[in-house]
């Protein structure tokens, strides 16, 4: 199973999004393929049309009973989507109080990645879109994937919320003596836009190859995809969102072979 986590500090630009697209194309594929929702905003779970705060079980109860944690109570959270080959782990409201209160209890940073590896034969991929704040459930996105992607809107707010996410990535990495392979993606791109125009500029002065050569541009059709519940990939087939993010699949993949 190839993991990959979806992060940054800073809240819309795009994590959500690049989630369920890149899941969407590879389930498209042939691929079986998890996503894992870790932000207590459920916006992933609330994606596909599920109301979490139903359901019996999320992300949330792996955490819980972390020490006995078993195949099959991680099937039994399992919540099935509208598409083929896709599948989701809920968020719950109930993440919110994980670091208050689990989160300085003995083997809290390795929860996903035993939840991963008891579903490694399972899956051909797994996604785990992050919460924008550094916590127990981010320490454990990072620690149980194999790359990370980092969507950033072109505008500079978003680049200053970068250095964050890059600050973060540089000291859990020297703590864990681990180098993160990541990838910056520039998402809501408007090349009509000077400020569009200055922030691409000035991302890839900054951080050069780590920057994906192509961009995200805005998209409304994307947003379209949300409201009905669909992914992008389905519901748009031919929109220049859903090409965008062909593109970065691809490149994604090339770089991981």
């Amino acid at each position: 199973m190839i993991v990959w986590t979806v992060a940054n500090q800073k809240g819309g630009v795009g994590k959500t999004t690049t989630t369920v697209t890149l899941a969407g194309i590879l389930a498209g594929q042939g691929k079986k393929v998890l996503l894992i929702d870790t932000d207590p905003h459920a916006s992933l779970t609330y994606y596909f049309g599920i109301d979490s705060e139903e359901l019996d079980n999320s992300v949330f109860d792996l955490f819980l009973h972390k020490q006995n944690l078993s195949k099959e109570q991680i099937l039994q959270t399992l919540c099935p989507t509208s598409m083929n080959n896709l599948d989701i782990l809920p968020a719950t409201m109930a993440l919110a109080t994980l670091d208050r209160r689990m989160g300085n209890q003995h083997g809290m940073g390795l929860v996903l990645k035993n939840t991963l590896d008891l579903l490694a034969d399972e899956y051909d991929y797994a996604l785990i879109d992050c919460p924008p704040v550094l916590g127990v459930l981010m320490v454990n996105a990072l620690a149980a994937c194999e790359r990370i992607l980092i969507p950033v809107q072109t505008e500079f707010l978003a680049l200053k919320g970068l250095d964050r996410m890059m600050r973060t990535l540089y000291l859990m990495g020297r703590s864990q003596k681990k180098n993160y392979r990541y990838t910056i993606i520039p998402t809501m791109f408007d090349k009509r836009t000077k400020a569009s125009l200055e922030a691409y500029k000035e991302l890839k002065q900054l951080y050069q190859n780590k920057v994906w050569s192509n961009v995200i541009p805005v998209d409304t059709k994307l947003r379209d995809a949300s409201l009905a519940q669909r992914v992008p990939s389905v519901y748009t087939p031919k929109s220049r969102g859903v090409f965008a993010y062909q593109n970065l699949l691809t490149y994604i993949l090339q770089v991981d072979d």
